[in-house]
């Protein structure tokens, strides 16, 4: 039996959003909207931290620990996207691209780190007696710092999106969820203002943590999955759908479909049957064109390996090895 690998498989056409997401051009975006994010991220951290200094308010304090967060984590995540881009060599036989889980899981962490945080302060300035200054001020500087981080946010989703990088999407939706919050902290903020009411301030405050919190534990959560190589049914949906059209095309049989994320890259494998009086170059050569379909079914790097087995006596050379493997000592 051969296995036949394919390397990375890209649309021929260069305006193929495949094409797009491992082009250099790509990679140079991503760098520039990462800057941008940890150079506004460390803006706007001193911003809502000036904030806090002049109104000594819970809520503020819990926006300004999300921003040192997001400013920490932007710092792991440029380095996963350099590291990402990285090509295979020879500890690393399939690249780097597994660095955006360890990235989104680390950012993750942080974020469950700093709601910790914002809920231990807040009750602990409620305990101690809550006073604030200067309010008006502080609320003016919040709703600045949200409005830049909201524009912020949706830069870096879609940049990411259109690139297909997993690193710059999750970065995004922490902005995103730093800006919501940030919203639910100018409410508590007006609130405080219009009835005089202080303990509004620090339960804002444990709401956004709690937020935070939730959003915490799903990146966690998608990092995991990420790096168990769990399936996404709808990827295996698509595998097989084309797979199926194209094997009857080639009147040939597919089984043994696998796949997973790498991050910024697809890998999948799967056992192409034919008939043994087929030459092994005309197998290949359908083989190929199958797997070039494939990887146009799919907007991001598609790396493909088939493995080409001869239809006839089939099972039985398996029964045989697995019997072969039972008993081997």
């Amino acid at each position: 039996m051969t296995s036949l690998e394919t390397p990375i498989h890209k649309p021929q056409t260069d305006t193929s959003s495949a094409a797009v997401s491992d082009s250099p051009q790509a990679h140079h975006d991503n760098k520039i909207a990462m800057r941008w994010s940890l150079g506004l991220g460390l803006s706007m951290f001193f911003m809502k931290m000036y904030a806090f200094y002049i109104t000594q308010s819970a809520a503020i304090l819990s926006d300004a620990a999300e921003s040192v967060v997001h400013v920490l984590a932007v710092s792991f995540a440029a380095y996963s996207l350099w590291l990402s881009t990285k090509p295979a060599d020879k500890t690393h036989l399939y690249g780097h691209d597994r660095i955006s889980f360890f990235s989104a899981g680390f950012e993750g962490a942080m974020i469950i780190m700093a709601a910790f945080y914002i809920i231990y302060e807040s009750v602990m300035k409620w305990i101690r007696g809550l006073y604030l200054e200067n309010i008006e001020v502080g609320t003016i500087f919040i709703v600045a710092a949200t409005l830049i981080n909201g524009l912020l946010g949706w830069y870096l989703v879609s940049k990411g999106k259109k690139n297909n990088s997993l690193i710059l999407i999750a970065n995004g939706k922490h902005v995103l969820t730093d800006s919501w919050t940030s919203f639910g902290v100018i409410a508590g903020l007006v609130l405080t203002i219009i009835t005089g009411w202080l303990p509004f301030d620090p339960i804002v405050a444990i709401l956004v943590a709690l937020n935070i919190l939730w959003s915490g534990g799903k990146l966690i959560r998608q990092s995991v999955g990420g790096l168990m190589d769990e399936a996404d049914p709808e990827v295996h949906k698509k595998i097989t759908s084309v797979l199926e059209q194209e094997t009857k095309k080639h009147s040939i049989v597919f089984h043994d479909v696998r796949h997973r994320n790498a991050g910024n890259k697809l890998h999948i494998e799967f056992h192409l049957l034919f008939h043994k009086d087929l030459t092994i170059a005309a197998a290949h050569e359908k083989a190929t064109l199958i797997e070039q379909v494939l990887a146009k079914s799919f907007p991001m790097v598609t790396e493909i390996t088939t493995h080409l087995e001869p239809i006839e006596g089939h099972n039985e050379v398996h029964m045989i090895w697995m019997e072969e493997k039972k008993n081997k000592p």
